[in-house]
């Protein structure tokens, strides 16, 4: 990481008491939410926007396709930090290592046909353009409608919007401060999704 932060056991008020929030096992925190430790309160805004858009009991669309949507933008901004993660992630929740292994195949290939649905398909072009090209309005528009006649409601394709927009963010967050997976244990994320406020990682 290219700057400094504060290490769980040196770390005291507030700052625990966010880390003791987020901590897995052995009091393990995740370098993405050490990064934060400088300012305790953006690290309280990243976990409560993380929690919300991808961990959500309220969500339509299933964890597993979330965490496949983010694995895929974090691929096209080249976030290896967010890949490991998240793809360590979505393997666990799909317990399927062939079917997981297809996903990561067709998300580097850009080919999904034979792997998602079309709703699906037609989600993560609305993502891939919404990454890549955030300005180009009509074509945004466009995917947005494709998305909508595959399958999806609006709710599912702001569902899909907002975990788009949140790793972007995570994915410039981590490729800004130089954070790697040095120290931390791949694929925990919060599971209570009932419970909005279970920040834990397990």
């Amino acid at each position: 990481m290219w700057i400094s932060h504060i290490p769980y056991p040196q770390s005291e008020g507030r700052l625990r008491s966010l880390y003791d929030r987020i901590k897995g096992p052995d009091d393990n925190v995740d370098n993405i939410m050490l990064a934060h430790s400088l300012r305790p309160h953006s690290m309280e805004g990243h976990m409560a926007l993380y929690k919300y858009v991808l961990h959500h009991a309220s969500n339509a669309i299933p964890k597993w396709f979330l965490e496949t949507i983010g694995v895929y933008v974090s691929s096209l901004n080249a976030c290896a930090y967010c890949v490991d993660h998240h793809f360590a992630g979505l393997r666990r929740l799909l317990n399927n290592d062939d079917r997981a292994g297809a996903i990561r195949r067709a998300l580097q290939a850009g080919v999904f046909t034979d792997v998602f649905t079309p709703a699906e398909a037609a989600a993560l072009r609305y993502a891939e353009a919404l990454t890549l090209k955030p300005q180009a309005a009509d074509e945004l528009r466009s995917r947005i409608e494709a998305t909508r006649a595959a399958g999806f409601d609006d709710g599912r394709i702001l569902e899909v919007n907002q975990v788009v927009a949140y790793f972007n963010y995570a994915n410039r967050t981590v490729l800004g401060l130089g954070v790697t997976t040095d120290g931390d244990i791949l694929g925990l994320s919060p599971g209570n999704s009932n419970n909005p406020d279970d920040w834990s990682h397990g």
